[in-house]
């Protein structure tokens, strides 16, 4: 094994932009900020980055085989003003957590405290080298409540807790909170920092076997949690068990939850499992007639993928989403030519690294990209048999997972039952071996120009280099893949 290996990326991190020197095993959101900024200022990203810029609609032009975009920004008197623009290739990548909603509750545009959302949160003015402490530095006498339970809520309830005057968490589901995986404690196995990073990499992308029913790794782990999450309880027994869940392990978004389960312990702290009724002016009120007041609200709902867009022959994309979102591979869309999609539906995955699966959906666009230029091609679009074919494989995977137990989920668009819609069906390096090789043959293609023959992109016979003065003619030299050499055996005397 190469020392390089040690510093292989993790969750959240590119593989062609490698960081040892993380603060922890659980880098908080600012850390991971500054890592992905120290990328963008290497390859000098930012005059190709406009942060303030919303695409509104997307219309395929068949004439022009073209997109036309419309695109809202600030204008210098921060008035939003909206302008068209066009290309020869689509590529989105929106995710499915990026256009968030508030919840549906009676009464919530008629709190009259502060009302956030962790997908908009307000940085704060502030000399902190955090943005996130300087907002919530004023609200050491607040009263705060957090409405759900998923990794989002998690996490907030337990870095808050600390530094409010009390904090109410309204849970309606229940949910599995994972013993920490090393942890910090990496040390003590006798690994540093960049060994400690290669086995949390290593681990974390050998327990896909964990999504299985059945397994003995799902039931294992099962019990394992269970014990751990009753000892971290056990001073309010009366919250584990409303908490610990009777699905499988990895149904919902399974997180860790450094000090979540340690924050619901405190006096600050009440753990309400009464659904919301209401909120009012002042706070919320469950639907067992209890009120408490609040001064803040935090919420995590997330929302979908799709947003206004037409394809040819004037398809909606909304009604290619319907009952559920039918993509190739995840990142192509039939009736949709020239478009690509990375974190969109059924692309995340259920364990190891998300960024894999993102880097290997820009190559394989990038890789389509070329073919059309290379092959003067007007448009490609992927077939609609090929879409159906994968919609089935899809279907029959996610049968024999945990995910499609009951439970309440956003990989099932926030229902208890129904399609997994969020999740890769297979792990995270299935998906990338998946992605690797484009299989053209499940595309149709459209001539640039009208031409008919498919070798019109063989030209007049010559390359660009041999019509550019100047120009490197012996540019293969630098591709050439040397074969091994097999060292003489030894003869045997």
């Amino acid at each position: 094994m190469r020392a390089s290996h040690a510093t292989f990326p993790l969750t959240y991190q590119l593989s062609f932009h490698e960081k040892t020197d993380w603060s922890s095993f659980y880098a908080t959101g600012a850390e991971i900020r500054a890592y992905l900024e120290s990328v963008v200022d290497k390859y000098n990203l930012r005059p190709f980055i406009q942060l303030e810029h919303r695409l509104t609609s997307a219309i395929y032009s068949e004439a022009t085989g073209k997109w036309n975009l419309s695109i809202q920004r600030p204008n210098k008197n921060r008035e939003v003003e909206e302008f068209e623009d066009s290309a020869d290739v689509l590529f989105t990548g929106m995710g499915s957590l990026s256009r968030w909603k508030w919840p549906d509750i009676k009464g919530i545009d008629n709190f009259t405290g502060k009302l956030v959302h962790s997908a908009k949160w307000e940085t704060g003015e502030g000399d902190s080298n955090s943005p996130w402490e300087d907002t919530v530095r004023s609200w050491k006498d607040k009263r705060v409540g957090v409405v759900g339970v998923g990794s989002s809520a998690i996490q907030i309830v337990a870095a808050l807790q600390p530094k409010v005057k009390q904090l109410c968490n309204y849970v309606r589901g229940k949910t599995w909170i994972a013993s920490p995986f090393l942890g910090d404690r990496a040390e003590t196995f006798g690994m540093g920092k960049e060994e400690s990073n290669f086995a949390k990499l290593i681990l974390l992308q050998s327990i896909h076997v964990v999504t299985l029913r059945g397994h003995p790794v799902q039931e294992g782990g099962r019990a394992a949690f269970k014990e751990e999450m009753l000892r971290r309880l056990a001073s309010k027994p009366e919250i584990a068990e409303h908490l610990i869940p009777d699905f499988a392990i990895g149904c919902r978004r399974l997180t860790p939850g450094p000090g979540y389960l340690e924050a619901l312990c405190q006096d600050n702290v009440d753990f309400i499992a009464t659904e919301v009724k209401q909120i009012s002016p002042t706070g919320i009120e469950t639907v067992d007639g209890k009120f408490n007041e609040l001064d803040v609200i935090d919420s995590t709902r997330p929302t979908n993928w799709a947003f206004p867009s037409s394809g040819r022959g004037g398809v909606k994309l909304s009604d290619k989403y319907k009952p559920h979102p039918k993509l190739y591979l995840s990142v192509a869309l039939d009736g949709f030519p020239n478009w690509f999609q990375s974190l969109g539906p059924n692309s995340a995955v259920g364990s190891g690294s998300l960024l894999i699966v993102i880097e290997r959906q820009v190559d394989y666009a990038v890789q389509a990209t070329l073919k059309l230029q290379r092959e003067h091609l007007k448009s490609m679009e992927v077939k609609p048999e090929a879409v159906e074919d994968w919609d089935v494989y899809i279907e029959h995977h996610f049968a024999k997972t945990v995910f499609s137990e009951r439970c309440r989920s956003w990989y099932k668009q926030g229902q208890e039952e129904g399609r997994v819609v969020a999740l890769w069906p297979g792990s995270c390096l299935h998906a990338a071996r998946a992605l690797e090789h484009p299989r053209w043959e499940d595309y149709n293609y459209e001539p640039l120009d009208g031409h008919t023959n498919r070798f019109f992109w063989a030209g007049n016979g010559t390359t660009v280099a041999e019509e550019t003065p100047g120009a490197d003619r012996a540019w293969y030299l630098s591709e050439v893949d040397y074969p091994p050499v097999t060292p003489t055996p030894v003869p045997l005397h």
